[in-house]
């Protein structure tokens, strides 16, 4: 793992934190990209994947957690605060 520059968790068993935000994801995701996929290639599913996380999720679906911003609106506002600094 080292050579990847990732750290494993160290959590003991039972503990949510590290898998909540994760599991929220993926959950998100099969709510949202209803795909049957049993037809598909690899490279389909990957660019719908893709396609969700990119286009959709990042750029306009709003996030409570955000104060109902997307990630890019959040992602431009804190990188105009670091270059007024």
């Amino acid at each position: 793992m080292a050579a990847y520059n990732v750290t494993q968790s160290m959590s003991r068993k039972g503990n949510c934190w590290d898998n909540a935000p994760a599991e929220s994801f993926f959950k998100t995701l099969k709510a949202e990209l209803p795909t049957d996929t049993s037809g598909c290639s690899y490279g389909q599913v990957r660019g719908a994947v893709f396609n969700y996380i990119e286009v959709w999720y990042n750029r306009n679906r709003l996030h409570s957690s955000l104060d109902y911003r997307t990630p890019a609106q959040i992602e431009q506002l804190l990188t105009q605060q670091s270059v007024a600094a």
